[in-house]
């Protein structure tokens, strides 16, 4: 089994290109949301770690914000709670998926919590203009800046991403970019 681990700038456009794939994918972010909207032991264990934050459950997304943005150190606790059951999942998906001849990680921190296996792993970095994805993270429902830039304080710097990476897809925010970037890291590993 190929383990490719998607890596790229918040807003760069990681999930819709290992979407476009067409192998199983590992998404972290829609893990995680499934993790606040079912899983009562997180909630339980976010609750006792910061019970003046999380308090109803399913866990609204507010209060997670509200926790993040209130104390540098609450954004420790929610993360080292979450991972953990993150990294589970993620097994679990690996275990399921055994006999695939691909499988797609997209986890925002993947290098950061040391995911990586050097020995196992392709990396790929999404490459998007700064300027355009500034624009459309500017235009989702909930955005926060604050939050943003805890988030990105959190992540190694693109940069540093891409010169960690195999592979390099330029994403243009075209389907048609996004193809040929994934066209190439197939006819390569295949």
């Amino acid at each position: 089994m190929i383990r490719i681990g998607i890596l790229g700038a918040i807003g760069a456009g990681k999930s819709y290109v290992s979407n476009n794939f067409g192998y199983p994918v590992f998404n972290a972010d829609l893990e995680v949301s499934k993790l606040y909207k079912k899983n009562k032991k997180i909630f339980f264990k976010l609750n006792k770690a910061l019970p003046k934050y999380i308090y109803s459950f399913p866990i609204d997304k507010n209060e997670i914000t509200k926790a993040i943005l209130s104390n540098n150190s609450n954004l420790k606790k929610i993360l080292k709670i979450v991972h953990e059951e993150i990294r589970k999942k993620m097994n679990i998906f690996l275990k399921k998926n055994k006999n695939k001849k691909i499988v797609i990680l997209d986890i925002p921190l993947f290098l950061e919590n040391k995911i990586y296996n050097k020995k196992r792993d392709l990396l790929v970095f999404v490459d998007s203009p700064r300027k355009i994805i500034k624009k459309k993270l500017k235009k989702r429902p909930n955005f926060n800046n604050k939050l943003f830039k805890k988030f990105e304080k959190l992540q190694f710097t693109p940069a540093y991403k891409k010169s960690k990476a195999e592979f390099i897809i330029k994403n243009k925010f075209t389907k048609k970019s996004v193809n040929v970037g994934i066209k190439n890291v197939l006819n390569k590993i295949l």
